[in-house]
């Protein structure tokens, strides 16, 4: 089978343009027109945006507009900021735009053919087979196992202070190979936790040939581990037949015609959406922990909506599971949960590639152009968000929500490539806040920030310290 870098794009759904692969440049000079700035020789502002990506992005719009290009990682890029460039971009209404080639040059040695990685037509069929995954009852399933693993997890955090990110990472993981694997936790999930966390940090090494020692090496060696063990597992489950758990859900997954997946494609689904599950849903869920942490009246508030739901605490002491039945009725801890998405998205920018020639705020941008959006930097735009630094949760009422650019907030990204395992996210961190907030009182010391780690996914340096206080 033809690798994503030997498959040409359809010329009937691009408008005519056909690289052979995503690492066709342009003509030289093609940019030229467009405001910005190369960087250094052979590296371009790649290290530069690794220091601050947020302080390079503010500086390049101050200096340049919304519309500039820079070079970083080997290639020049067009950056499209707004919302109005969110929705151009994510909703794709003339299919200009290709997701495969956008990330193809940061991801395709290591999470090949992962959702992100299509476009039309066979990411449509393929997403329609994988969304079996997430229907209501494999959903009830992962409830049941969030609740009994994040509960076990949870209850052993209250004392002194700790370092969050890393305990929450670890339970993620675990939680994945329980919920999405459905192997238990052990030596075996601790070999697959170690080989996405290395293909995870991989993803943006400067270096980006699997060279001896390097930590592409690492990352492309976990992956070939990864793909041995679930071209195994897949065969296994098709003869024995699977269970509840996502891996087995696709596994068994079938297209409208009633074929299977291949065997190869199950993979690197399940490869791919392992990585974007449970690095995005640490990240959230610490950022979420460190803004309740410094807003403890939030804490109090979503404490009383959470016992109001469950009952509160049984006749033991012990939080209630959360039904699945009840997380819609979570509205208070949903909005400060998107509040959070808010301040510190998960996936800070995002890649694509013009397919066709388009016209933006009167610059005139090629096909074959790569070109990213920054849904940091519209997430605390003052014109959507009055007082973007302030934690407000309250910016997600109904009305409020009505009121704003659809595309001023896509944590989740949108149109055809909307996360399909948003949902799941929405469960873990509801199930997540139930335990910890019917058990504890996040405390943070007087006066403490964090320094973060901003790109490619958002963490603390120091791990987050807070400590859980025993109510």
């Amino acid at each position: 089978m033809a690798t994503l870098a030997e498959t040409p794009v359809d010329a009937t759904e691009t408008g005519g343009f056909t690289p052979k692969h995503w690492a066709e440049r342009l003509p030289d000079g093609a940019l030229d027109h467009i405001p910005g700035d190369d960087g250094w020789p052979m590296v371009g502002n790649t290290f530069t945006m690794l220091a601050d990506p947020h302080g390079f992005v503010g500086k390049m719009i101050a200096e340049h507009g919304n519309v500039f290009r820079n070079t970083a990682f080997g290639g020049t890029v067009v950056n499209l900021i707004g919302a109005d460039a969110n929705e151009l971009v994510l909703f794709d209404r003339q299919k200009m735009f290709s997701s495969e080639q956008g990330w193809g040059p940061i991801l395709d040695q290591l999470f090949p053919r992962g959702l992100m990685l299509m476009d039309f037509d066979h990411h449509r069929a393929d997403r329609k087979a994988l969304s079996i995954a997430f229907k209501p009852a494999p959903m009830r399933h992962y409830a049941g196992a969030l609740n009994r693993g994040i509960s076990k997890a949870v209850a052993g955090w209250g004392g002194s202070e700790m370092e969050f990110y890393p305990a929450i990472k670890q339970l993620t993981l675990d939680l994945a190979a329980d919920s999405f694997i459905g192997i238990p936790w052990g030596p075996e999930a601790d070999r697959i936790n170690e080989a996405f966390v290395y293909m995870v940090q991989a993803s943006v090494a400067p270096i980006r040939k699997p060279l001896p020692f390097t930590l592409m090496r690492k990352g492309v060696k976990g992956r070939e581990y990864l793909v041995d063990y679930f071209t195994q597992e897949t065969r296994r489950r098709r003869e024995e037949g699977g269970g509840q758990d996502m891996f087995s859900q696709f596994a068994t997954a079938t297209r409208e015609d009633g074929s299977l997946l291949p065997v190869d494609e199950v993979v690197d689904h399940m490869n791919f959406l392992m990585m974007a599950a449970h690095d995005t849903i640490t990240s959230s869920a610490t950022t979420l922990i460190w803004l309740l942490a410094k807003h403890p009246e939030w804490q109090e508030r979503l404490r009383a909506e959470i016992t109001a739901v469950t009952g509160g605490p049984d006749a033991d002491g012990n939080p209630r599971p959360l039904a699945y039945e009840d997380l819609g009725k979570l509205d208070l801890t949903e909005m400060a949960f998107k509040e959070s998405l808010r301040i510190m998205p998960p996936v800070p920018s995002t890649p694509r590639r013009a397919l066709k020639d388009f016209e933006y705020e009167g610059y005139k941008i090629p096909a074959g152009t790569p070109v990213g959006i920054n849904t940091h930097y519209v997430h605390h735009m003052a014109e959507h968000w009055p007082e973007p630094e302030k934690f407000d949760p309250m910016r997600f009422t109904p009305e409020q929500v009505k009121a704003r650019h659809k595309y001023a907030w896509v944590p989740f990204g949108g149109g055809a490539h909307m996360c399909l395992g948003l949902h799941f996210a929405y469960m873990q961190i509801k199930v997540l806040m139930a335990q910890v907030l019917q058990r504890y009182e996040i405390q943070i010391a007087e006066g403490y920030e964090p320094d973060w780690k901003a790109w490619p996914i958002p963490q603390p340096k120091d791990g987050l310290r807070v400590t859980f206080k025993s109510l």
